[in-house]
């Protein structure tokens, strides 16, 4: 791939699928959704590996958002090493604050401001969401190369696969999409 074909590679709005020995296990088996992808980097949200002891409930009453309104506890994602602390939301592109969403496509919007929080803490938000502390960033040509490396696979994004409830399952659900059991991958890979 010469440093032209970089620029022509947009993976904004697709899913990133990690390999088998990738070598980080951070990213052992995750789901990526790519919020952002330019010749300046790339930036995206893991959406199958919940974040350990931690509810939108909780991040709720930390914010002192009233979350009387919420219907149904939700899992917060981890959604990278980058920036832990700072929170994402991925949702529906229904929901939009002109102001604070990125829309990412037709159908995949993120919002990383205290509004989407508190609409839906008061059930005005998006039809679904799904909520991430931290990103997982790369810096320009790094994605590209390690795509290169046979370190992920990409796919088109589906709804029914990024914001499922089964978290286990959209790993197996993407590599699916693309038509390949996962019993028959190999962590080594061939170029021609």
């Amino acid at each position: 791939m010469s440093a032209d074909d970089n620029t022509l590679m947009d993976l904004s709005g697709k899913l990133l699928i990690a390999m088998p020995g990738m070598g980080d296990p951070r990213f052992e088996h995750s789901v990526v959704f790519m919020c952002a992808h330019s010749p300046e980097g790339a930036m995206g949200l893991i959406v199958n590996k919940p974040a350990p002891d931690v509810s939108l409930g909780d991040i709720l009453a930390q914010l002192d958002i009233d979350a009387s309104a919420t219907t149904k506890a939700e899992h917060v994602f981890f959604g990278g090493p980058v920036e832990g602390g700072r929170g994402f939301v991925l949702h529906s592109a229904e929901y939009d604050n002109d102001a604070s969403t990125l829309k990412v496509d037709d159908a995949f919007s993120m919002t990383a401001t205290r509004d989407i929080l508190e609409a839906m803490a008061n059930g005005a938000g998006p039809e679904n969401s799904l909520p991430a502390l931290g990103y997982a960033g790369w810096s320009p040509g790094q994605l590209e190369a390690e795509i290169q490396q046979n370190a992920w696979l990409t796919c088109d994004a589906e709804k029914a696969i990024v914001f499922s409830d089964d978290c286990d399952g959209k790993w197996k659900a993407a590599l699916a999409k693309l038509g390949i059991d996962p019993l028959l991958l190999s962590t080594e890979g061939g170029h021609a």
